[in-house]
């Protein structure tokens, strides 16, 4: 008996102080989900932008491109973080705010991962269809905005649905640069208090997220499947 309560009073204790950590963990968050839709607004088109030139048929047009991405996909997020931000000081003696500098930093790396994923969808799509939209008299843009890119959008979803999931738990790297974001806070209150339960709930916060994107994700491949 006594072993048995014993294990009911741990179990009550770690429920109590896994409620008093989730309020301190609510910033960070918010922090976190801020992050990670402003990169989704800047990283989608640009990665699109990053997918036309890599798949540009002029040169000089497509291997500055092809180098970029290369940089960017070759070395660690980390490292561009840092970079981003103590970057212009070092330069030219500029500093920036470091959630911006995160901001920027996730938007072209993460660029030019959607950059990849467009460009495997777009080439997966058969020339038939630019030639079939050429003759009903669309123009090249209408054929790929109207008849294409429907297609790469319901081809694209599951890796991309992926690489959200990846967004959401890489804005942990954002404390790099002092950003207080959801892991920091939780790493923060874990060395005042030396109890490991922020940690919990930190990884059940992101556990929750990710939850929410996969199902969003499932919800518009049913929605796009009309041909299933």
């Amino acid at each position: 008996m006594e072993a048995l309560q014993s294990i009911i009073d741990g179990i009550i204790l770690f429920f109590a102080r896994f409620m008093n950590a989730v309020p301190y963990c609510l910033e960070g968050v918010l922090v976190a989900l801020k992050l990670a839709g402003l990169t989704l607004v800047f990283s989608l088109p640009l990665g699109l932008v990053f997918a036309a030139g890599r798949m540009s048929k002029y040169k000089l047009a497509r291997w500055p491109v092809q180098f970029l991405l290369l940089i960017l996909r070759g070395t660690p997020l980390m490292l561009q973080l840092i970079a981003v931000y103590f970057g212009p000081y070092y330069i030219a003696g500029l500093s920036w705010d470091r959630f911006t500098a995160a901001v920027v930093a996730f938007s072209i790396n993460y660029a030019a991962y959607f950059a990849e994923i467009y460009r495997g969808g777009i080439q997966s799509i058969p020339k038939g269809q630019y030639e079939a939209g050429a003759v009903l008299g669309y123009s090249r843009l209408q054929v790929f905005f109207r008849i294409v890119m429907p297609q790469v959008v319901k081809r694209i979803l599951p890796p991309m649905g992926s690489e959200f999931m990846v967004l959401v738990k890489d804005t942990a790297l954002a404390q790099v640069i002092g950003v207080l974001e959801l892991l920091r806070n939780a790493n923060s209150i874990m060395s005042r208090t030396f109890d490991i339960t922020p940690l919990v709930v930190a990884g059940v916060f992101y556990l929750v997220m990710n939850t929410v994107v996969e199902r969003a994700f499932q919800l518009a491949e049913r929605r796009l499947s009309y041909y299933e």
